[in-house]
């Protein structure tokens, strides 16, 4: 049975729990959450957790997957408690325990139809932490990796798809820490350090949808340095591969205005870009 499967079957989940503990003369303490699981089944253990995820009580879930993983470690109930541990931390925004479960699952089961959901999961509790980190980036890179190796390793799992979608967001995060680190430098007239973010993202993140705008700050950057010719290769670039953004317009200006072409020019690391993009060997 697939975690989705799990998830489904939640409304009902609701109903076998008070019908068990009504069974078990139970009925106040499971509403209360202070039973003793010593005398329960793995499967009533299973199905009281199903229960609180059907009321939304994803920590208490979360601790009553991890009794069924206790009292019956061998039993076919545990590995799926394991894995519902890890939806049922990562629901309650516990990013650490769910990686710890998702992680343990991928180790103990790795062959199992939901070891996919698994590595999922893991991949997320890095992903959605990724705006919370500043210019912390190592979240991002951790994400990037673990969202990797879904797509490497199930390529075919339903979770695939969606791990490339993320991937590329992440990957773009990545370059919009750069670009805001250039931009602060690059107003502050800081113009060698400015370049340095904006190669960044030229050179290793060119296939996100910040290129044009990084490309367009070079050709500010290397104007205020007097470098003349790194500027119009930048342009020379833009107007190859971006000449319909706006950032094509403004270096355009800004170099016309100069009595500059945008032309490849020198032999800077941006005439090599440009040499590459010519034989179709960049983006």
């Amino acid at each position: 049975m697939t975690v989705r499967k799990y998830r489904a079957q939640w409304v009902g989940a609701l109903i076998l729990a008070i019908a068990v503990a009504g069974c078990s003369g139970n009925r106040g303490k499971i509403e209360r959450g202070d039973l003793d699981f010593e005398n329960f089944t793995a499967k009533q253990i299973f199905e009281r957790a199903e229960y609180d995820l059907a009321r939304n009580d994803a920590d208490t879930a979360a601790k009553h997957f991890a009794e069924v993983e206790r009292l019956y470690p061998y039993s076919e109930w545990a590995k799926r408690a394991v894995i519902m541990q890890a939806f049922a931390y990562h629901q309650d925004e516990d990013y650490e325990n769910s990686r710890s479960a998702a992680q343990r699952f991928i180790d103990f089961y790795p062959t199992d139809e939901d070891a996919a959901y698994a590595q999922y999961l893991l991949a997320l509790s890095y992903y959605d932490q990724i705006d919370e980190v500043g210019r912390d980036q190592g979240l991002t890179f951790q994400a990037l990796q673990a969202l990797r190796e879904v797509i490497e390793r199930y390529p075919d799992s339903e979770y695939a798809s969606s791990a490339v979608l993320k991937f590329d967001l992440a990957f773009d995060h990545l370059a919009s820490k750069e670009m805001e680190i250039g931009r602060y430098y690059l107003r502050r007239d800081h113009f060698g350090a400015a370049i340095n973010r904006f190669r960044v993202v030229v050179e290793d993140f060119q296939t996100t949808t910040h290129t044009p705008e990084a490309l367009h700050r070079l050709v500010e950057a290397y104007l205020s340095l007097g470098l003349n010719n790194e500027a119009q290769t930048a342009g020379a670039i833009l107007g190859h591969n971006f000449r319909s953004t706006k950032w094509y317009e403004d270096s355009y200006k800004l170099l016309t205005g100069r009595g500059l072409e945008l032309e490849a020019a020198g032999d800077s690391w941006l005439r090599q870009v440009y040499r590459q993009m010519i034989q179709g060997r960049w983006l």
